[in-house]
């Protein structure tokens, strides 16, 4: 098995070294990830300049762009053969809910998706960030699970991981996207030229969490895994648009 591995958080972040060692145990393992953290990059495409791709002396590739271009440029450009899995993380952070919209993470692993390609988004669900290898031992045996099956078409997952040892995980629990309240407003400061500049205010609490939902399982200690589509059209409406455009 070949994989494809990204991030958001940059090619020298803890978590994407944590999961390219452990991955590397069952696949052969290429890593494409952002220069520096693109973090709430969503799915931005650098379309104002050319990209550079470098490589780092542990052997990870390293592109000045969005962490959707380091797939889009891997899989279309740089390899010579198409990966048979793309995987993005393991995120400091989680990526639940509303944040899939923003989630550099999920971007990296939806253009996977967009490409033809099965896809994993992975966060580790804390502050502290002290057990990646918990979520690089999920992702791993995730992966195992995907080689053992027979797929009539790729899927994308979004799946996160609570920060715990992985012999205190709840088990593994297939939910749907929770809902968060509106974000915290931004946070109004000075630079030292005394200029005004603002911080955007935090994420917001979450609003729907319950039995079924990301948010419900992890806390419950339990890795949450979300099938993930792209089709954006909002099915319900369509008859009610088309009365007022008559």
């Amino acid at each position: 098995m070949r994989i494809l591995i990204s991030n958001d958080d940059g090619y020298f972040a803890p978590g994407l070294e944590c999961l390219a060692r452990t991955l590397a145990t069952v696949a052969d393992v290429v890593v494409v990830a952002p220069e520096r953290d693109r973090s709430g990059a969503s799915n931005s495409l650098t379309l104002d300049r050319p990209l550079k791709l470098r490589q780092a002396a542990n052997g990870f590739y390293y592109v000045n762009g969005t962490p959707t271009d380091c797939v889009h440029l891997a899989v279309t450009g740089m390899l010579e053969y198409q990966p048979d899995i793309v995987v993005s993380g393991i995120n400091a952070g989680a990526n639940m809910g509303d944040d899939t919209i923003y989630s550099g993470t999920v971007a990296a692993a939806t253009e996977g998706f967009l490409l033809g390609i099965p896809a994993i988004a992975v966060s580790l669900v804390s502050k502290e960030f002290r057990h990646y290898q918990t979520a690089a031992d999920v992702t791993c045996d995730l992966v195992r699970r995907f080689a053992g099956q027979t797929h009539t078409k790729p899927w994308l997952l979004n799946v996160n991981v609570p920060d715990v040892p992985v012999d205190q995980l709840g088990g593994i629990e297939v939910t749907r996207l929770g809902k968060r309240h509106k974000a915290e407003p931004v946070i109004k400061a000075s630079n030292p030229h005394g200029e005004t500049v603002y911080w955007v205010g935090a994420a917001g609490k979450a609003q729907d969490a319950g039995e079924g939902t990301d948010f419900n399982a992890l806390s419950q200690q339990r890795v949450s895994v979300t099938p993930l589509q792209i089709d954006l059209t909002q099915f319900g409406q369509l008859d009610a648009v088309k009365d007022w455009l008559k």
